[in-house]
């Protein structure tokens, strides 16, 4: 499909920017808009797979964090079924989960479940490249930061972090399980903690922690829909604490922030 300015439908240079005639919001680190859901998924898609063919030359490997929910689903379809993503580097890929419910692996609610049943069971990643929350475990953020400590101690010191982080949002401003006024907003120190209390909309969850998400190689946003408009909003007018609004905790530090937008999430 070619893009709105009539180049050729390519994923082997990063995406054109953003259109004039579209809005772009003001939004710590690059903000891409696509007016379709299709040039919205290609965006998202084509610095996904450019980054990983990149980490994967220059690291041997590439770690991606994946989040669940509506909003990441297409894309890991068009992951699987677009032929200018073929030569995604899944057998050097680690998959991680950005967070996941304290439900068994069995029950719909579970981001890994969605997330096997659209990637790991359609594509070529070894199984013991794919990391699970064991979510039950009593001590299950403690398991899974020394799984994520262990895998990336092989790389060099100061490479030794995710290269890719897919983060959505929820129309209150959370990201991952970093939801407004819960306990893990404070964590330091921590790369996985169990969120839970009043401020988390139930079950309890396990979730990656501002210091891990913060101190990846790549974080991109993912919003769409007319019900994300006046949260973005909020987060233009960058008024709100992180304690109140989550995603603005989002600031990596020597990585990159992108947003990707669709038209109907832009404030008018």
């Amino acid at each position: 499909m070619p893009d709105p300015a009539g180049t050729p439908r390519s994923f082997d240079a990063a995406p054109i920017e953003v259109a004039p005639a579209l809005p772009r919001p003001a939004l710590p680190g690059t903000v891409i808009v696509r007016a379709s859901e299709d040039e919205w998924l290609d965006a998202v898609a084509a610095d996904l797979v450019l980054h990983a063919k990149n980490c994967v030359r220059t690291f041997g490997d590439f770690h991606l964090a994946l989040s669940g929910g509506k909003t990441p689903e297409p894309l890991y379809r068009r992951l699987m079924y677009d032929p200018l993503c073929r030569d995604f580097p899944w057998k050097r890929t680690h998959l991680w989960v950005v967070d996941e419910r304290r439900v068994p692996m069995d029950d719909d609610r579970c981001n890994f479940k969605m997330i096997h049943e659209t990637v790991v069971a359609h594509s070529d990643i070894p199984k013991d490249q794919v990391h699970p929350i064991r979510a039950l475990e009593p001590d299950a953020d403690d398991l899974y930061e020394a799984e994520l400590r262990e895998s990336l101690a092989w790389r060099e010191k100061g490479h030794d972090r995710l290269d890719f982080v897919l983060l959505g949002m929820g129309s209150d401003g959370h990201t991952a399980s970093l939801f407004p006024r819960s306990p893990a907003l404070d964590a330091r120190g921590r790369l996985v903690v169990i969120n839970d209390g009043p401020a988390v909309t139930p079950p309890d969850r396990v979730t990656m922690t501002f210091d891990l998400i913060n101190a990846a190689r790549f974080v991109a946003v993912l919003v769409s829909g007319p019900s994300k408009r006046d949260t973005i909003a909020r987060v233009v007018r960058h008024t709100d604490p992180v304690h109140d609004l989550p995603i603005l905790g989002v600031r990596p530090v020597g990585g990159e922030l992108r947003w990707y937008l669709d038209l109907a999430a832009c404030p008018t």
